[in-house]
């Protein structure tokens, strides 16, 4: 028997295991570890000829090793991770050959009271200080080719250069329609001076494209400064108004080296030259100055065989941090319908089962933190803190309804995980998003601070063929999102058929868009068989509440207040029950009640109470009185809630307040958000 097999303690505690397993075997890793040693010991022991593994890595080799023995029938297996950074050369991959049981689980593990940190980066060296007051630093050409977009100081993200200093650039027009296959526009006519042909690497410098709800990120390939004409590389993803490039679209551009200069903090890679010139802050210590940046995309990966339908199964990562993960640009740029659904996840999954990411952080990383992707079923992150992300929180499932049963995504949980800081490279990425996938539950989350919506379910416009219902959005804290960037967008967002679907009990505040469309419940094309129960909304940009088209949502019981242009919307009439409100408060501190079209008679609202503080309530542009003579709200009554304090965002009921009498019941959002409070450096507000 090979000698790790010898020599491998068995633990007298099942550490990581589900209760009633069986007591397994331990294995430990240190930064000091050796990958020729046992991994038996938590530490070297004396005279450093036996200790813990080295690496991650290893430990995963030595117990698949282990298991082909026969060793690990029937037993745990948990591997205990020393704090300290790891830097990973290629991502940790976990296979079905890795997997555990309910009884018999694979874990891997923070040590008890330690912070491992799995890092996709390396650390730069070398800096000097120039003449001009810039540090510099040559990257060594062993390493070459160095190739990175991302720069990490002590954790915190600092800038490639970017013009202007503020706001935008506008487009005059766009360019023809693309000729290729792919049909978008392939450039645009600025105005003058605002981009220079002479710029330093041009090819490198970034055109950020803002649409309406995207943002396309496209290479440069000529500029003519004589008509102020940018041609890309490549073309964007439509012509249509919501993805094209209007006159007036915004536009910046980054990493531009003449930017240098204007924006401390940051940095600009010369890949010819194969140096990096950061402009420091005030306070930075040259000598003290040791950036990572990234050189891995993704950092773990569960690869199951779906063709084969073999799973990675039973396997948990527990208490580690994944940082440092960088986002690629393709030679013809990028661009993307909604969601940012195509960009990837530094925690990729197929084809895995069972599986949970618990207490764990994922940050500072160009894309999403985590995918559970084709074939994923019955997988939780649990616990976990997710920020500092080029694009979003999680992904769940995909964009096409699978034939086979067994490839379709369903069942999984995100559960008590504040993600924040999201969409700092590509803003319309999504705090938790689903695709075609059913059974799912996004419950007591704090999700915040992101540049498009915090909540996507479905991916079906309209009334035909969707997977994604039988979900549960509830108990989640959602705000500040939007940040002004971006329009059409809400704190909680759906499409499609979402039958047996719940969102309830959520609080959601401060969506706020850039023109049109910042949402607090956003039920958008096809939103059918929805329940929307015991949520508070308010101080979003536009409404409150807004369906665009479905078909029998109730809505009851909620709370939407002091939303700037009015508090409802709705924008098409058709031929069927859109929606019943029912049993719901609508505040005003401004503005009407209703906007949009509220034409026809093929909703039913009725048992709500409504109260405009100040001014003459409006319903659609008619009086409460004539509303009701319309057949609305026949039983609903014009009076004061008797709100604690809504000017501070207190809106529990006095025990007189008239939504008693309605059978309105008071709004408990106990519960609501993680469990552990945020610290103060973790707000947004």
């Amino acid at each position: 028997m090979n000698k790790f097999a010898v020599l491998l303690a068995v633990s007298p505690f099942a550490c990581g295991c589900a209760q009633g397993a069986i007591p397994g075997v331990t294995l430990y890793v240190s930064p000091h570890g050796n990958d020729a040693w046992t991994g038996r010991l938590a530490e070297p022991n004396k005279g450093a000829t036996d200790g813990p593994l080295g690496t991650i890595e290893s430990a995963r080799n030595h117990l698949r090793l282990l298991r082909k023995q026969g060793a690990l029938a029937g037993k745990a297996a948990t591997v205990q991770v020393r704090g300290g950074v790891y830097f990973l050369t290629s991502p940790l991959t976990l296979t079905p050959e890795d997997s555990g049981t309910r009884d018999a689980p694979v874990v891997f593990e923070a040590f008890p009271g330690e912070k491992p940190v799995l890092s996709g980066g390396r650390r730069v060296t070398g800096w000097r200080k120039g003449v001009d007051g810039f540090w510099t630093t040559s990257l060594p050409k062993a390493n070459a080719p160095w190739d990175f977009r991302q720069f990490f100081v002590n954790g915190a993200r600092r800038p490639r250069p970017s013009l202007p200093s503020g706001g935008g650039y506008y487009l005059i027009a766009a360019d023809a329609p693309s000729t290729r296959p792919k049909q978008g526009f392939d450039g645009f006519v600025s105005q003058a001076g605002d981009l220079n042909a002479h710029w330093r690497n041009l090819s490198d410098v970034d055109v950020l494209c803002y649409h309406i709800w995207s943002m396309s990120r496209m290479r440069i390939a000529s500029m003519d400064e004589l008509t102020n004409r940018v041609r890309f590389t490549g073309p964007t993803c439509s012509t249509d108004y919501w993805a094209g490039l209007q006159k007036g679209n915004r536009f910046r551009v980054e990493n531009v080296f003449e930017a240098l200069p204007k924006e401390p903090g940051s940095w600009y890679l010369d890949k010819a030259a194969g140096t990096v010139t950061y402009h420091p802050l005030p306070g930075e210590n040259l000598r003290a100055f040791a950036p990572i940046v990234p050189r891995l995309t993704e950092l773990v990966r569960f690869a199951g065989d779906t063709d084969k339908k073999q799973w990675v199964s039973g396997v948990t990562l527990r208490g580690i941090t994944f940082e440092d993960a960088d986002w690629t640009l393709a030679a013809e740029g990028y661009s993307c319908s909604q969601a940012e659904m195509q960009q990837p996840a530094v925690v990729t999954a197929v084809g895995t089962r069972d599986c949970q990411l618990e207490n764990c952080e994922i940050a500072h990383v160009g894309t999403y933190a985590v995918e559970w992707g084709r074939a994923c079923r019955n997988n939780s992150l649990i616990g976990c803190r997710l920020h500092d992300l080029g694009a979003g929180g999680v992904k769940i499932g995909e964009g096409e309804i699978r034939p086979d049963g067994d490839g379709v995504t369903r069942d999984n949980r995100v559960e008590n995980c504040r993600i924040y800081d999201g969409g700092m490279v590509h803003p319309a990425a999504i705090g938790v998003w689903i695709g075609q996938s059913p059974g799912n539950k996004i419950l007591h989350n704090d999700i915040y601070n992101l540049g498009y919506t915090g909540v996507s379910v479905g991916w079906t416009w309209g009334y035909g063929p969707a997977a994604a219902q039988n979900t549960q959005v509830s108990y989640n804290a959602i705000h500040d999102i939007g940040r002004g960037v971006l329009s059409d967008m809400g704190g909680i967002y759906t499409l499609g058929n979402q039958q047996g679907s719940v969102v309830s009990h959520n609080l959601v505040h401060d969506v706020q868009s850039f023109s049109y469309g910042g949402w607090g419940i956003y039920l958008d094309e096809g939103s059918t068989g929805l329940r929307v129960m015991d949520n508070i909304v308010y101080g979003c940009k536009a409404e409150g509440f807004h369906q665009h088209y479905g078909k029998d949502n109730v809505i009851e019981n909620n709370i939407f207040a002091c939303n700037q242009e009015a508090q409802l919307a709705r924008t098409r009439a058709e031929d069927h029950l859109s929606f019943t409100f029912r049993k719901n408060i609508v505040y005003c501190e401004q503005g009407d009640f209703l906007n949009g079209n509220w034409t026809g008679q093929q909703f039913v609202m009725d048992d709500n109470l409504y109260w405009r503080r100040s001014g003459a309530a409006k319903f659609a542009g008619a009086s409460f009185a004539d509303w009701q003579k319309s057949e609305h709200d026949t039983h609903s009554l014009l009076a004061d809630p008797l709100f604690a304090n809504p000017q501070k965002e207190d809106f529990r009921l006095s025990p007189s307040s008239p939504a008693i009498s309605l059978g309105i019941q008071p709004i408990d959002l106990v519960g609501v958000g993680a469990a552990k409070p945020l610290h103060k450096k973790e707000r947004s507000r």
